[in-house]
């Protein structure tokens, strides 16, 4: 019985370019998008509050979106571009929202994107708490 070409792990080397197989392992760094890195410089962010405020973390819903709605709410007079909080109300738990793209533009390099990303996260807490983002994280702002 012959062998479906799908079925083998290597396809055939169509047009000289090269056999069709990925070009580096699902370990190596590359392989990770800038997405799933914002993605996980996010969740260490809330490892690391959730440790000295657990009482503040664990109730809020945190998420992640490309960019910020293009059209704002009525009642928001100035427009989000890093983040967005929702206060809790009616059974819905407190959300921050942070957007990656308008972040990880204004970032020169990783560690900018970390601060930045602490920084909103931190800033969106106090504004939900009714806190100074100080007394959640000391090193706010530096």
């Amino acid at each position: 019985m012959q062998q479906m070409p799908w079925e083998t792990p290597i396809y055939r080397n169509r047009h000289g370019r090269g056999t069709r197989t990925p070009m580096f392992g699902t370990r190596l760094p590359r392989y990770r998008t800038r997405s799933g890195m914002f993605d996980d410089m996010l969740v260490a962010q809330i490892r690391r509050l959730n440790g000295a405020w657990p009482e503040l973390i664990a109730p809020v819903q945190f998420a992640v979106e490309d960019v910020p709605p293009s059209d704002p709410a009525p009642w928001e007079d100035v427009p989000h571009l890093g983040s967005q909080s929702f206060p809790a109300g009616h059974g819905i738990p407190p959300r921050i929202v942070l957007y990656r793209m308008p972040l990880q533009s204004h970032a020169r390099n990783r560690m900018d994107l970390q601060f930045a990303i602490s920084d909103e996260v931190v800033s969106r807490l106090a504004e939900i708490y009714g806190r100074r983002p100080e007394e959640i994280d000391p090193d706010w702002g530096m």
